[in-house]
């Protein structure tokens, strides 16, 4: 597992660490202290998942059903113009501040749909996932290594995002620092989904 493991970790770690929508949402979450540990926990607990799958040999499902690319690639790109769109209303109306004594303002369904849509609506994840990593793992003798490395790193990754925001929540106790995240974030989403429509 020596080998196998930390190949699997670092691989596994240089892939989720672009900015993308799911990491966005981990930060926001973060910075107002809200359902984090929902959130990194069905983060991480689906990239497991999806990460088994591919190490299990299930990267060829495209090839089983040729247009589930498709549904997956609009499906994804409409959920992240929505969400972008909701991003650039926050930025708009501004006035959020964090306060971290309050209480959170959305609920555990919510958040949890909507960190459960950033994810497996995504066709990025399932490449990263499920092709590249299920793919790679083939070179290793220790399969089962690999995969619990990649694994570790998704766990690592997004526990370190979702609670090493508070780090940040001085900047974020000003109102225009919200507004520039939220512009941000949006900005992302609609970058992402403006790839996914072009391919």
């Amino acid at each position: 597992m020596t080998g196998a493991f930390p190949a699997g970790f670092t691989l596994g770690l240089s892939l989720i660490l672009a900015i993308g929508a799911q990491n966005a949402f981990v930060l926001r979450q973060g910075l107002r202290r809200e359902h984090v540990l929902a959130t990194v926990l069905i983060c991480a607990v689906s990239d497991a998942i999806l990460i088994a799958s591919g190490v299990a040999g299930f990267g060829a499902l495209a090839e089983v059903v040729p247009g589930i690319e498709a549904v997956m690639r609009y499906g994804g790109a409409a959920f992240l113009i929505w969400y972008g769109a909701m991003n650039f209303r926050a930025a708009w109306r501004g006035g959020e501040v964090l306060d971290s004594g309050g209480e959170a303002r959305h609920s555990l369904r919510g958040v949890a749909l909507t960190v459960l849509a950033l994810t497996w609506l995504n066709p990025h994840v399932y490449l990263d996932t499920v092709v590249l990593l299920g793919s790679i793992s083939s070179q290793y003798e220790n399969r089962l290594g690999f995969a619990l490395g990649a694994m570790s790193a998704s766990f690592v990754f997004f526990f370190s995002l979702g609670y090493g925001a508070r780090l940040l929540a001085p900047l974020f106790a000003r109102p225009t620092s919200w507004r520039v995240l939220d512009l941000v974030v949006g900005a992302t989403m609609w970058a992402i989904a403006g790839k996914l429509i072009l391919g």
